[in-house]
């Protein structure tokens, strides 16, 4: 009987292919971090432990998702330590305003550090409708006393609709919105709407529905406009800021900084991430939009659910990063003329 020398051995279990690992297997007893770059109690955050609470029934291996919160500059903060922190290997996910993909067009000093088309997309629970909405004693109840009186808005940091719309809508139509940034959560901006801080919000729809079903029920706040790139059939009546507009040039750069109302609720994972895991938790998000506990849960929050696919998602956010240099002069112009 022939004895194979045992550095014989070794090198032939070296040179033996090996066995790739499944994606269910890497999954299989591990933790995915969903970070929220959204403070505690907004709707993008009640919107995305809703995800959570569900995701992982449909990813291979079955992971535990865990939610952190990483508020900062409008979810740059967080979208830019994923992207180059990591980790690249599938646990970690991302969840960002829908205005994100706009900053390094419109605010390009604030997002040096972030490449939306370098992003890979997982996909959106929602396209949306933002408002906005008044106290019932602001001293400004219509659209055309808005274009007489200041009307004082909050709103959270660049990339959030609350700090981009207002400004363009000023530079546009005439308003006279007056925001005052820097509130970490849009519970924080309702907050201080009631104590007389300030007159008014905005934001999506859903959020308000969710968070504020009973002041819309009571009528302590008035829904002013629809922020909307096309009419929200719940809302009849209430004007659109996009409708307003009387120029090509003035609906180009409305379509410009309204764009995050199609990006809507964005969820990304890090370039580098494998593309056997991303292609698994594309599969995964589709599959959650379609689970009927999924769908029963947010119906029964008050969340709207429209979503939009991975592939789709990447494909919209590069179309944004080609919109013609002078329709974002335009909207640059207005936004640093609020500052």
């Amino acid at each position: 009987m022939k004895v194979i020398p045992l550095a014989a051995v070794v090198a032939l279990l070296a040179a033996a292919p090996a066995k790739a690992e499944s994606v269910a297997d890497f999954y299989k007893g591990k933790t995915i971090r969903l970070v929220v770059g959204i403070a505690v109690g907004s709707g993008y955050d009640v919107n995305a432990r809703l995800l959570a609470r569900h995701l992982g029934n449909h990813i291979p291996g079955n992971p535990t998702i865990v939610v952190q919160n990483q508020p900062g500059a409008g979810s740059v903060t967080m979208t830019a330590q994923l992207q180059s922190q990591g980790p690249f290997d599938g646990t970690v996910i991302g969840a960002a305003f829908g205005g994100m993909p706009t900053v390094p067009l419109l605010q390009p000093a604030s997002a040096k550090r972030i490449e939306p088309t370098k992003l890979l997309w997982i996909g959106n629970t929602n396209k949306e409708t933002h408002v906005s909405y008044v106290w019932h004693t602001s001293p400004v109840q219509t659209l055309d006393q808005l274009k007489a009186r200041e009307l004082i808005t909050g709103a959270q940091g660049p990339g959030s609709s609350q700090y981009d719309f207002p400004p363009v809508a000023n530079a546009l139509l005439g308003l006279k919105f007056k925001v005052v940034s820097g509130y970490g959560s849009t519970s924080k901006i309702n907050l201080a709407m009631e104590s007389g801080e300030i007159h008014a919000g905005i934001a999506a729809w859903t959020t308000l529905k969710t968070l504020q079903s009973k002041w819309l029920e009571e009528k302590k706040i008035k829904v002013l406009a629809q922020w909307a790139l096309r009419p929200n059939p719940e809302l009849p009546g209430v004007p659109n800021i996009f409708d307003l507009a009387k120029t090509e040039e003035q609906r180009a750069a409305f379509r410009l900084v309204m764009a995050r109302l199609d990006i809507g609720r964005p969820f990304f994972v890090p370039p580098g991430t494998p593309a056997d895991r991303v292609a698994a938790l594309r599969k995964a998000f589709d599959d959650t939009m379609k689970d009927k506990a999924f769908l029963a849960e947010a119906a029964k929050l008050k969340i709207d659910i429209d979503p939009m696919t991975g592939a789709e998602l990447a494909g919209l956010v590069e179309q944004v990063t080609r919109t013609p240099a002078a329709t974002v002069a335009l909207v640059r112009k207005a936004l640093e003329a609020a500052k």
